[in-house]
């Protein structure tokens, strides 16, 4: 398709539906105009209103209490004072290790609340500990283990979470706990009142007096708690749709407080700070809640609470002293409200319009901790393949086959390095997904091969709106076997408008549609049924749309009222809705070999559990120095939230941004786990190679840079595929104890490779401010100048011309690097590598480095190499060696599995056994050295250039050691003796 013929199609769909490219705020709910936001926000107020004298009218039946056998699990029976007849169940089980569950639902309601959500989050189910003893006295029940306690007040019902006798996390401390129940719709009762007698009138008159008709009025008990009226308990209105809403009020209120925490994080997907800002209380920074609710928001404002495209329900509180955090296994849109009654304190109200109550309270007390815990239920994030580290270079849209042969033969003009080229919406016929268009993708598996064979991939995207039409296997095929999602009614199949125009959307819920899916995504030709045969295992996904979007549904999303499998309503499921497209996906690409290769997905929406398959990215973004910064800030928050690999889209997908902005977004982008370069059709054409001097040749070496650092990036994943601590590491992550850097989003750390980054994101800057959070030594990384920190925090400043993005070299790491250019990633394998050993002040360093085949699962069996290295000064002396880590640490090498031995000379470390170092930069060194040798060996090669000692005082350019080649393999135990 031609862009012009794209573009006619683009504006008659528009036409069609001419709010989808045109979003604005009018378009998404406020918590005012959701009707359980609202009522959930009323009793906020009126608890506020009542002071001391509130009180939640849940309360604990104690002479319902139940311990299990092995006292793993209390349960007991749930009162409302203001509704005595409905019933409810409450749980708590403590975790092996420490996280305590709350389950709270409702017991033989009318219906039954939704309560699988954490089955689609959860790895598995959490192993209870067996050292738990309950004690009951007359007002709780507690149980305490090591120095932790988590304690049930009766009445009023309050869980809380202690630490040394501390209360750390609350639940219901302010009495705004409330599940709604079930009830049946009351019929309006009405009653005739004798008309008084009148004057002689007309017949009609008297007889229209005769039959006054009143309503009852009725006095609500419980109205001081929930309110007078009944408000949208049954239909609901937004804009010029109407949510049916049969099963009436469902919604849940909770109050989680935080009474020692002062500083919160998470609850992505959100264009904000990483330490959440209020939303409630005096002067908030927000006057709306944080919203999760899984929309497709086009051109978002870059500072708002309003929902993005991924939802992940969980918190970080965070204080001098320790680290909580809590997750809440919620698939419904909810709201949070944010407020701090003091400095040191923060309390949250969590609003869902459906599911029951099942909280995991994570104790920490350390980052790390709460990684390690909020891990061991849903996950750590996917090891990528390797290539998938690379430079990704997307429009919407490379137009033709030809078009993409074009692109690819620029990059290898202009000597840029690049992993992957990408294909939007337009490659598909009528946008029936898999199906390409013959007219202008003619020969889609021969320009697959053409780019494979620069060991470069493809990823294409699959959106999960079907076009109905019957030439279209994938929608008939679904619609035969009944796997698509119903309308209100529960019959037939939903019809709703997106690119493809008239659409159905496959229903993830229900187990019958997983292994059809899966088996489209085969290339070659099946007994029975569609496959995608004209693809190969160089084509890779993205999973766009997933929210869902639909371009005629109330939000530009599904009705709520839609029913799936098991008769749940989609607004029971809606933030989980695409995580299982995406996933299921994954598990496609990932099975379409045998063995199975490491899949990459891209995805839009997601929720707790996504990390387990794929990327993300911050969706749709404009290309402006606000949403350039704001990104950096999202990235840091899905990480903590598990999402480690994430990015935003270089350049901003909309607008045209000026060749300095476009250098900026180019330095923010290497040092986003997923690099990333996307525009809109209607942006100009911005390819890297297009550019004037000197901006090309600026992104020329920041490309060039991120491939260099690949050893980095991939070590890191590494590293977080088994912890779960995030690729970016905000301050408070390293520096858990300073309070300096709580709030710190615009610099961050790089895995445990010391590497410190604080990205460009304004205009005209030809300096900037560096916070240094430690009393030591920090290089920087191009010029090795030296930088002091202190122990209470020093800001620097550090100049950032246009072709300078600040980097630094945390004293005492050390940082391998692959120095030598190459077209693409996996044309590096065999590269050699360059070790920089930056000295700390106590003149030693360490750092690790990991590599496999990078694109299979054989790391799970052992195949792989790991090793450390060290220095460390002693008198004179600096000595740098190396060990095995797979030998010494298998059980902690690889996710998921704990090796009973690993062999030094395995399969992939014998492809390898030739690769050496080809040089060793040391920086910091006191004096210039007397001998270099290797240990046992002759004198090697080495150059000195004097300056500023890592044990000195000074500041200025470090002393730099340069060893060449010292003839050591990477695979190897070695040592090199530096003689002072």
């Amino acid at each position: 398709m031609q862009p012009w013929a794209t573009l006619v199609g683009v504006i008659t769909l528009l036409l069609a539906a001419p709010d989808v490219l045109a979003v604005k705020s009018h378009d998404f709910k406020t918590c005012s105009q959701a009707g359980f936001c609202r009522r959930g926000r009323a009793l906020s107020a009126r608890a506020a209103e009542a002071g001391t004298k509130w009180k939640s009218p849940y309360s604990v039946d104690s002479s319902s209490i139940s311990i299990s056998s092995n006292n793993a699990v209390f349960t007991a029976s749930v009162k409302s004072s203001i509704y005595p007849e409905i019933h409810f169940g409450l749980e708590l089980r403590v975790h092996e290790d420490g996280v305590v569950r709350v389950r709270m639902d409702e017991v033989n309601g009318l219906r039954k609340r939704y309560d699988e959500a954490a089955s689609w989050a959860l790895i598995a189910e959490p192993k209870i500990s067996q050292d738990i003893t309950w004690t009951t006295g007359k007002k709780d029940i507690r149980a305490k283990y090591g120095n932790n306690e988590v304690v049930v007040a009766f009445e009023p019902l309050t869980v809380s979470l202690l630490r040394g006798g501390k209360p750390q996390v609350v639940l219901n401390g302010r009495g705004l706990l409330h599940m709604e129940h079930f009830r049946s719709k009351k019929v309006e009762e009405t009653k005739t009142e004798e008309a008084a007698p009148q004057a002689e009138e007309g017949v009609e008159d008297q007889v229209a007096a005769d039959q006054i008709v009143l309503k009852t009025e009725e006095i609500n008990p419980a109205a001081w708690f929930v309110g007078d009226k009944e408000d949208d308990w049954w239909e609901e209105r937004f804009s010029t749709w109407t949510d049916s809403k049969p099963k009436g009020p469902e919604s849940l209120s909770i109050d989680i407080s935080f009474p020692s925490h002062g500083t919160i994080y998470g609850i992505p997907q959100h264009a904000t700070k990483l330490a959440l800002p209020t939303t409630a209380g005096d002067s908030p920074f927000f006057t709306d809640p944080y919203r999760l609710y899984n929309a497709d928001v086009f051109e978002y404002l870059a500072s708002s609470p309003m929902s993005l495209y991924g939802s992940i329900p969980i918190l970080h509180a965070h204080s001098t002293d320790s680290t909580v955090g809590i997750f809440h296994a919620v698939g419904s849109e909810t709201w949070i409200d944010v407020s701090h009654a003091s400095e040191k304190s923060t309390e949250t109200h969590w609003i869902s319009e459906s599911g029951i109550l099942d909280l995991f309270l994570m104790p920490g007390p350390t980052p790390a901790d709460i990684f390690a815990q909020y891990s061991a239920l849903t996950g750590t994030p996917v090891l990528p393949p390797h290539w998938s580290l690379g430079y990704h270079q997307c429009r919407w849209n490379y137009v033709s086959t030809d078009d993409v042969r074009t692109v690819q033969r620029r990059f290898d003009e202009e000597d840029m390095p690049v992993d992957v080229f990408w294909l939007d919406i337009e490659y598909a016929d009528e946008h029936k997904y898999f199906m390409w268009d013959d007219k202008n993708f003619p020969d889609p598996v021969e320009m697959t091969n053409d780019v494979a064979a620069n060991a470069r991939k493809m990823v294409v995207i699959v959106d999960p709106h079907l076009k109905r039409t019957s030439n279209y296997p994938a929608y008939q095929e679904a619609s035969d076997r009944k796997l698509l999602v119903m309308p209100a009614s529960g019959e037939g199949e939903f019809e709703g408008w997106c690119w493809s125009g008239s659409s159905s959307w496959i229903d993830f819920f229900n187990p019958n549609a997983w292994d059809w899916w899966k088996s489209l995504f085969k290339t070659t030709a099946l007994k029975s049924g569609w496959s995608w045969t004209l693809s190969t295992t160089d084509i890779h996904i993205w999973n766009d749309m997933n929210e869902p979007s639909v371009f005629n549904g109330p939000e530009i999303s599904m009705p709520r009222d839609n029913v799936h499998h098991g008769g749940w309503e989609h607004r029971d499921i809606h933030n989980i809705n695409g995580m299982l497209f995406s996933n299921l996906t994954s598990k496609a690409v990932q099975e379409r070999t045998d063995p199975p290769q490491r899949p990459f997905v891209l995805t839009r929406s997601f929720f707790a559990g996504s990390q387990r398959f794929g990327a993300m990215w911050t969706g749709d973004n404009l290309g402006t120095w606000e949403h350039m910064a704001v990104g950096i800030s999202m990235v840091l928050s899905n990480g903590i939230a598990g999402m480690s690999f994430a990015g935003s889209d270089v350049g901003g997908f909309f607008g045209n941004p000026e060749p300095d902005m476009l250098v900026r977004w180019y330095q923010v982008g290497i040092f986003n786990p997923f690099f990333r370069a996307h525009a809109h059709i209607d942006t100009k054409r911005r390819e890297p190679f297009l550019l004037e001097q000197p901006y090309k040749g600026i992104i020329k070496d920041i490309l060039r840079l991120r491939y260099t650092m690949l050893p980095i990036w991939y070590t890191a994943f590494r590293e977080t595929s088994v912890t779960g601590v995030p690729v970016l590491r905000p301050h408070y992550v390293m520096f858990p104890k300073d309070p300096k850097g709580f709030a710190l989003d615009d610099q961050y750390f790089i895995g445990n490779s010391g590497l410190l980054v604080k990205p460009i994101t304004s205009k005209g800057t030809i300096e900037t401010t560096v916070y240094l959070p430690e009393d030591e030594v920090y290089y920087d990384y191009f010029s090795h100048h030296v930088y002091r920190g202190a122990a209470k925090g020093k800001d620097i400043t550090v100049k950032a011309e246009l072709d300078q993005v600040p980097v630094f070299v945390r004293g005492g790491s050390i940082v391998p690097t692959r120095e030598r250019p190459r077209r693409s990633s996996p044309l590096m394998k065999l590269d050699p590598f360059t070790l920089r050993v930056s000295l700390s002040k106590a003149g030693s360093a360490r750092g690790d480095l990991y590599l496999d085949d990078g694109v299979t699962y054989s790391h799970e069996k052992g195949q792989f190499v790991w090793r450390e290295f060290t220095a460390q000064t002693a008198k004179k002396t600096v000595r740098i060696t190396t060990r095995d880590l797979g030998v010494e640490k298998k059980a902690e090498a690889v996710d998921g599995v704990a090796l009973a031995s690993y062999n030094p000379s395995n399969v992939f470390a014998e492809t390898i056994k030739e690769v050496r170092v080809e040089k060793i930069v040391v920086e910091g060194l006191s004096g210039k050295p007397s001998s270099v040798k290797t240990e046992g060996g002759e004198e090697l090669v080495w150059e000195f250039a004097a300056g500023v000692a890592a044990n000195g005082k000074g500041e200025g350019v470090a002393s730099v050691l340069t060893i060449k080649d010292p003839r050591v393999l990477i695979v190897k135990d070695w040592a090199v003796i530096i003689q002072l």
